[in-house]
């Protein structure tokens, strides 16, 4: 596993300590994929009900909060695949 994968990994656990009522998938170009799910958060590449995919620096942007999840998503440098819903909670949860 890559390093920004377990970095990512453990930011997530931060802040979703309880997990997510929910699956979704981070993934993060050319390193991996990380699960979010109603029992926590984890390395892996599993289906989900909704899939973000993101470089590296938009990823790591969004989680110190120096890039707008929105606007990521607005100007293409964050893209969804699946439910805009689930994505939408995860937004709220993790904010």
């Amino acid at each position: 596993m890559s390093e920004v994968i377990e970095k990512a990994v453990e930011a997530l656990q931060q802040r979703l300590p309880d997990g997510f009522d929910g699956t979704v998938k981070f993934v993060i170009e050319d390193e991996g994929a990380v699960m979010v799910d109603e029992n926590g958060v984890r390395a892996g590449d599993e289906d989900a009900e909704c899939t973000l995919t993101a470089s590296s620096d938009t990823f790591q942007g969004i989680m110190s909060g120096d890039v707008n999840p929105t606007a990521a998503f607005m100007t293409g440098k964050l893209k969804l695949d699946g439910d805009m819903g689930m994505a939408m909670k995860l937004g709220s949860a993790l904010s």
